[in-house]
This record gives structure tokens, sequence and C-alpha cells, in this order.
């Protein structure tokens, strides 16, 4: 029996592990509230699973136009301590946040890269960028960053988005979360406020 190898879909080797990385990082979603450990253990995840540099979450802060560093895992204090980074200012977190992976093969001569001289001092070669959407809007961004040239091919991204999705899930819960919080405590204070025990 013969194949021929034009209808073949050949797909990157699968030394990663994608399964078990999902599964770890379900388990995190479903035993925690604490949103900062859900994010650390998503980037520590999929730096570990994709075996890329570094990973990192960036959530957007609509009244600065900034993306404000929400969990990190692989990036030096210099690097992170590069600038501000203003949506207005880069290109790449422009089309990531219009909702669709973003996929850079070398950011240290690609303009659309922010801070390239940067990521050249930091040893930042490729960057595959996914946006975290909550009912179709854009909240921020997850990005990996490769120290060589690399392509990344559909089951990168398909995982890199399903994480992304259950981070952008656990960013509205924790959300609701705390407003439901504030909202009891403050209808708490208001009953002890007015209420006179007789």
């Amino acid at each position: 029996m013969t194949t021929d190898p034009k209808t073949v879909n050949i797909e990157a080797p699968l030394a990663k592990d994608y399964y078990t990385a999902l599964h770890r990082a379900a388990l995190t979603f479903s035993s925690s509230l604490e949103l900062d450990q859900v994010l650390q253990h998503i980037v520590e995840t999929v730096t570990a699973a994709m075996q890329v540099k570094a990973a990192a979450i960036r959530l957007l802060d609509p009244l600065t136009d900034q993306l404000v560093l929400g969990a990190v895992y692989g990036l030096s204090p210099d690097y992170l301590d590069k600038g501000p980074v203003e949506v207005s200012h880069s290109p790449l977190d422009s089309e990531t946040l219009c909702c669709y992976p973003v996929y850079v093969p070398d950011v240290r001569v690609d303009s659309r890269f922010q801070y390239q001289d940067a990521a050249r001092r930091e040893g930042l070669v490729s960057v595959l960028s996914i946006p975290l959407e909550v009912h179709g809007k854009a909240i921020g961004i997850m990005r990996v960053y490769t120290g060589e040239q690399t392509t990344f091919h559909d089951n990168d991204v398909q995982f890199l988005s399903v994480l992304a999705s259950l981070a952008a899930l656990a960013i509205e819960n924790a959300r609701m979360y705390e407003s439901m919080k504030d909202s009891y405590s403050g209808v708490v204070a208001a009953f002890w406020g007015t209420y006179q025990p007789s």
C-alpha cells in the first residue's frame, strides 16, 4: 500500500506533551481561586510544554491603553523593565488584540515588535501571540518567545489558543468573584450600619 505524499497532512513531531499540560492546567483552574497563582501556573506550563524560552500574559488596561504584566516565566528583570507596552506603539499587540494569533519569525528585525533592541539583548527571536478573549472581546494577550528562529505549527497555535481561552475564563471568573465579594461586603456593611439591635 502506498500513500500519496501530496494528500498527507504533515504535522510537527509530537515530542511536546500538550495533553498532559492541558490536564495539569485544568486541575489548577479547578483547585484555586487565586488568579495570580493560576496565571503563573499557565505561563510555566506553556513554557515547558511548548519547549520555548519564555511565556507571558499581559492584560489590557483600557484607561492607559497599556498591556500590564499578569504573569511571566523565563524573561529577565532587565527585559521586563524595558518600558511600558503601549498598544498604540505596538503593531504586534494591536494585531493580536484584533482577536487572532500573530506569528513573528524574528522580532529582532520585525518593526511590529515594540522593543527590538531589548529583544536582541534578551536573546529573543520568534514570537507567537494569542489574544485572551472574553465574550468575543480581547482583554489581553498570551505570548511565547523562543531563543532561536522557530516555526509554530497548527498544533502549537491550537494548544496556546486553548490555554489562552482557559486563562481568559480564569480572569473573568476572578473578576466576577471579586465583584460578588465587594457586593456582599457592601450589603453586609449597609445592613449592620443601619440595623439597631434591640
